[in-house]
């Protein structure tokens, strides 16, 4: 009982918030330049393939243990933080994205199909995840627990939404790209996320094994970037050809690591 009148006080709280807020729904005015008026679609008959991996060197920060007996919603289970997850050298959860070289000479349709981010057990589901300029995002809760989300763009609007229900979802569209938009949960405050917003398809989140692949990219000269949530950010160079295929590599090392 006591669990459900916290639950319904923090319901009131974050509706307040989400209020003051405006509609949390739309981001902020700011928007993706405009095509060039001779702007055109990527022939894919002479696109090009980046593929790459990113790699940890040394040894990486344990990650520290969470406590989630504060809500019995979300188990007893002894849980580590997703900072640093490394397998042999390989870095998970990093996100990659041509950030600049692409201008605003070609045109990329949208995709209506939302990108989907969970509260599964009282975290996140996925960690990282990227989306473009505009396209929905889907917040869900697979709880049975009061979860709220709370993104925390710089360029982008801010905003709370609360979801006390299991199986509640909530939409949202940023107008703006931002690499990247930290989420959290002001219930469970071990809850965070990353989400990545840009304005064309060349992006991707390293897998177990540290890879990643862009497709279908038009030839010339790009700044690729591979960003992580406590290592910071690198940046390479990169000229791909008339259906070339190229490979790169991103190494960070442990005197980067931050607790």
């Amino acid at each position: 009982m006591a669990h459900i009148q916290r639950a319904l006080a923090c319901v009131v709280v974050i509706a307040g918030l989400a209020a003051c807020g405006g509609d949390p729904s739309k981001s902020a005015e700011p928007s993706a330049p405009a095509a060039a008026p001779d702007a055109k679609k990527v022939d894919a008959g002479t696109a090009a393939t980046l593929k790459g991996k990113v790699v940890f060197e040394g040894t990486a920060p344990q990650n520290p243990i969470i406590k989630m007996s504060s809500d019995p919603a979300c188990g007893n289970a002894e849980v580590r933080a997703e900072s640093y997850l490394v397998d042999n050298g390989a870095l998970q959860n990093v996100f990659v994205h041509i950030k600049d070289g692409l201008g605003n000479k070609y045109i990329f349709d949208t995709p209506t199909e939302p990108v989907k981010l969970d509260q599964k057990h009282c975290r996140y589901v996925p960690h990282v995840v990227g989306v473009r300029v505009t396209q929905p995002l889907e917040v869900s809760n697979s709880d049975e627990t009061l979860h709220n989300v709370h993104g925390m763009p710089e360029t982008n609007r801010e905003f709370n939404q609360g979801q006390p229900i299991v199986g509640m979802k909530n939409t949202v569209a940023f107008t703006a790209p931002e690499v990247m938009i930290p989420f959290k949960c002001d219930v469970h405050a071990w809850m965070s996320a990353y989400v990545g917003v840009v304005s064309h398809p060349y992006f991707a989140v390293t897998d177990k094994a540290g890879t990643f692949e862009l497709r279908t990219v038009p030839p010339g000269t790009y700044t690729i970037e591979a960003w992580h949530e406590k290592l910071g950010r690198q940046t390479q160079s990169v000229t791909l050809g008339e259906k070339d295929s190229k490979d790169v590599t991103f190494t960070f090392k442990a005197t980067a690591a931050t607790q």
